[in-house]
């Protein structure tokens, strides 16, 4: 795409000149042999129009909008394409004379445009003006951050998108929502959830496919946000999915079932948390695996030197919430594994079968406790509780979605804590 230099001025398209004639002559412009106008060549329509760009050597203020309109009485404007650098075109409407064509969506700060006007004269002679410019750069920037890093995880996992600065009008939120691009393959549904004013996470209506490829990118680059924030590039994410692992713990019945792809692979007798430490019920998400974790009751509040005090050498830790929830080996309570629940929260299992665990899941893997009597597990704010929302519910917290909330959400902050 050829440049103009960052002033907007006329460009030749074709050599032809539009001559005026009689018709009595019996010709058209550049001569068409069969008489009609709408024959010939497009004529350089730059005494046609003009706009409203910025003069010699400065750039365009992207808070204005774009304006093309015809000079004099004669002719009219039939259509206008303005694109930028990003392959982006800008909306805009033409009014009902054809006299005036004016952009109906912001510029983009810190870009080129080009800027094609169709034109015809009094004759319904066609003519075209290309012209370009530059936008000034914007003084603040919003940026943003994808997650996790580029890898391979579970079906489970979801993609965050860090904002560098609250955004907590609807309105605003939308644009934002708009231009961060989910695309998996094998296609599937989802839709991004505004977990605070800086923070967003993305999530299919069901989990992603297996051995699926995903890739994340953001538009927003130069887009208007608020009054004064613009969007910022933004390093594209891609992702894949390995086989579906699935970890069922039924804590009534002390066993966990492991599936993969639907199929059971192995059944593990287990012990979850004890009355006043249930585990807690629903979906989770492995978000680390640690093969050694010291873990300290006064950690979780429990008074050393008290019957419930404990400091233990731990092996084979897979974390599942950041507040210390943890399947790992349990190798003094192999005992009540399959019969009882004595942990402090945490799911515990022999030391070999721990092992086998961690070598069979990754990170965003999922693990899902039923039969417990704890509390259920948060949507956000203690890990990836994000499949604990139906799907209706995850809808509503996207800004594009009709029922979706005008203020931000209010979330329960976990605290880090490792418990047996």
């Amino acid at each position: 795409m050829e440049r103009m230099n960052h002033t907007p001025r006329i460009r030749t398209v074709v050599s032809c000149t539009l001559l005026v004639v009689t018709l009595a002559a019996g010709a058209t412009a550049c001569g068409s042999p069969d008489g009609h106008p709408l024959s010939t060549k497009p004529y350089d329509a730059g005494d046609q129009v003009s706009f409203n760009g910025p003069s010699d050597k400065e750039k365009a203020d992207p808070d204005k909008p774009l304006e093309v309109t015809v000079k004099g009485d004669d002719g009219r404007i039939t259509d206008v394409s303005a694109v930028d650098t990003g392959g982006r075109h800008l909306a805009g409407e033409l009014s009902a004379d054809g006299r005036r064509w004016r952009s109906t969506a912001p510029l983009a700060a810190g870009t080129g445009y080009t800027v094609r006007v169709s034109t015809e004269n009094g004759d319904g002679a066609p003519g075209v003006r290309t012209l370009s410019f530059d936008t000034s750069s914007p003084k603040k920037l919003l940026k943003v951050a994808f997650g996790p890093e580029g890898g391979t995880y579970g079906v489970g996992q979801p993609i965050t998108a860090e904002l560098s600065a609250p955004i907590t009008d609807k309105a605003s939120r939308a644009t934002v929502e708009r231009a961060l691009k989910v695309r998996s393959t094998p296609a599937t549904t989802g839709s991004w959830y505004w977990v605070d004013d800086k923070k967003l996470h993305y999530r299919p209506k069901e989990y992603w496919p297996a051995n699926a490829t995903v890739e994340v990118r953001s538009n927003l680059a130069g887009i208007k946000v608020t009054n004064a924030l613009y969007g910022a590039e933004a390093k594209p994410l891609k992702l894949t999915t390995g086989d579906r692992i699935e970890a069922v713990t039924d804590a009534a019945n002390h066993s966990l079932t492991v599936y993969r792809n639907g199929e059971v692979i192995n059944t593990i007798p287990v012990t979850t948390g004890k009355p006043g430490f249930s585990t807690r019920n629903g979906v989770k998400v492995v978000l680390a695996k640690e093969q050694f974790v010291r873990m300290r009751g006064e950690s979780i509040g429990i008074a050393a030197g008290s019957s419930e005090s404990y400091d233990l050498p731990v092996y084979w830790a897979t974390r599942v919430t950041w507040s210390g929830e943890y399947v790992h080996a349990a190798p003094w309570s192999t005992g009540s594994q399959g019969n009882a629940n004595v942990s402090h929260g945490c799911t515990g299992m022999s030391t070999s079968n721990a092992e086998w665990f961690f070598d069979t899941v990754r990170m965003g893997d999922i693990v899902k406790v039923v039969g417990s009597e704890g509390e259920e597990m948060d949507p956000f704010g203690n890990g990836f509780g994000d499949w604990n929302l139906s799907w209706e519910k995850w809808q509503q917290g996207s800004a594009l979605h009709e029922g979706a909330p005008d203020s931000p959400q209010t979330l329960q902050t976990a605290r880090l804590r490792p418990h047996v």
